[in-house]
């Protein structure tokens, strides 16, 4: 981790994953309004311009018509109807070409000028092969929905959104060690059992999240329009009939997404009352407790997207808060671990 505190390079990093969060939410109205699968061709340069003239529409237009979404879903598509949703996905591919020039040339300056000593280069080369790695694997995902079916293939977007995440996250972790220091006791600190159980509660967590982008790309929400019963059964029958099912299968995926999501709120819980009994300050509870309410209105942002059949606005606004929670959890480690070093600090100096 770098230990050069600076405050340019603490403000380029919070922004720059405010806009990694953006592109990931933008990412998800993409999907929901079916425009991922508009544009399929992968240009990083020419690409940066829309068609131009009624003949390059035309031709855009034509190379759409042959793809499985147009022949299954939206023959008969007018071109005008067309450009609403290829401008929607050429929208979110301009969101990612400008982050990656706020990443690239803000990163470069502050090497040339000192801001980020040499020696400490090394994690901000990873935030930009994990930019590069999500870039790629977002052309991966595009193009397993231009073969055979109108979709693409629900791994890889669930990949494509975990390299995001490990980016926003690494982003955070960075920008919160900017501003707050990079503590130097000279001892290997080790790690607290609330910091563990703090890792563990992040875990479940990202399982979740998984689990929602699995839900994302086998459109698993749409499958069942009640909670808590599915199918007008609490546990419907045949969820668990294969391994495969855990992930394959719209209906388990959507089962598990949907009870999981109390497991991460119990981890939260968890985390709470262990941090109350071991005599943490009082900002660690405070937030614990905020983290919580967070949790529950996720959980019910969940079900309202369920009962309203998905409706783009709390899809997105449920997303989103997955987001936050995610951050959250950043932060709160990142502060434990803190926590752990200054204890070890004290302890050899004791």
């Amino acid at each position: 981790m770098p230990q050069t505190q600076n405050r340019s390079v603490m403000l380029w990093l919070f922004v720059f994953a405010g806009l990694v969060a953006f592109l990931v939410v933008f990412g998800g109205f993409t999907r929901l309004t079916r425009s991922g699968l508009s544009i399929v061709e992968w240009n990083p340069v020419h690409g940066a311009f829309p068609p131009i003239g009624e003949e390059a529409w035309l031709r855009e237009f034509e190379l759409y018509r042959q793809t499985p979404e147009y022949q299954l879903v939206n023959k008969g598509m007018t071109l005008e109807a067309y450009k609403g949703i290829f401008y929607i996905e050429w929208f979110h591919r301009q969101i990612a070409r400008f982050a990656g020039l706020f990443y690239a040339i803000p990163v470069f300056y502050f090497l040339f000028k000192g801001f980020i000593p040499r020696r400490e280069f090394g994690i901000y080369f990873v935030m930009g092969m994990l930019f590069i790695g999500q870039a790629f694997m977002g052309w991966f995902m595009v193009a397993s929905g231009l073969v055979d079916r109108p979709a693409v293939s629900h791994i890889r977007l669930t990949m494509h959104l975990f390299l995001a995440l490990s980016l926003f996250g690494l982003s955070l972790w960075v920008a919160f060690g900017h501003y707050f220091g990079f503590q130097k006791t000279g001892v290997k600190a080790k790690w607290s059992p609330l910091s563990k159980l703090a890792i563990g509660s992040m875990a479940v967590l990202l399982v979740q999240i998984a689990y929602g982008g699995f839900t994302a790309g086998l459109k698993a929400g749409h499958v069942s329009s009640t909670w808590p019963l599915m199918f007008g059964r609490l546990i419907p029958p045949g969820l668990f009939t294969s391994v495969i099912d855990l992930i394959e299968s719209p209906q388990t995926v959507a089962f598990i997404h949907r009870w999981f999501a109390f497991a991460v709120l119990l981890a939260v819980v968890w985390l709470y009352f262990v941090a109350r009994q071991a005599g943490y300050g009082r900002d660690i509870l405070n937030g614990l407790l905020a983290l919580i309410g967070l949790g529950i209105a996720q959980i019910t942002l969940g079900v309202l997207v369920v009962v309203f059949y998905v409706p783009i606005s709390l899809a997105l606004a449920h997303q989103a808060m997955a987001l936050v929670l995610f951050a959250l959890s950043i932060y709160f480690i990142h502060r434990l671990r803190a926590l752990d070093n200054t204890r070890a600090g004290q302890a050899l100096h004791a």
